[in-house]
């Protein structure tokens, strides 16, 4: 039951961290959560609570629809751990020197002009593209924590 458990939670908090980092994030919100001072801190913690919180209105019903058996301290550790790693990734500057300090500098600028081989126009100017290498990392980071978050909520 625990595996079953573990497959739902995961599932819904990978859709509700998709839709929370896309649709409920604020263009504000993106623009600022990098910026260096409490600018920066405050507009990342912001995102981080809504980001949680749609995370708790996906998973709940999913919970109560499906009957899985989650306790209080499984959700707190669970989404406790995801706010913090996804507040420390969205600093932006720190994902990037983890990002450098595991030789993957290059890949983080990837699709920025920063990058050498940065997609431009005719005109020599930045052409438009899917992504970046810092988006990938960043998302592949909270997907990591996704997992960790849905073992704690599965099992404490």
């Amino acid at each position: 039951m625990q595996a079953a458990t573990f497959a739902a939670v995961f599932a819904a908090l990978y859709v509700a961290h998709s839709v929370g980092d896309h649709w409920v994030q604020t263009s504000r919100q993106s623009a600022d959560k990098g910026k260096p001072g409490w600018t920066g801190r405050l507009a990342d913690a912001r995102h981080v609570a809504t980001l949680t919180a749609t995370k708790l209105v996906v998973l709940l019903p999913v919970a109560m629809l499906l009957g899985l058996h989650l306790t209080a301290a499984g959700l707190v550790a669970g989404l406790g751990v995801d706010a913090v790693t996804h507040w420390w990734a969205d600093r932006r500057s720190t994902l990037a020197r983890l990002a450098k300090a595991l030789g993957l500098e290059g890949f983080y600028s990837l699709g920025t002009p920063a990058h050498p081989a940065a997609p431009v126009t005719a005109s020599g100017g930045p052409a438009a593209h899917l992504g970046t290498g810092a988006y990938a990392l960043d998302q592949s980071f909270h997907h990591l924590w996704l997992l960790v978050a849905a073992l704690l909520i599965a099992t404490v």
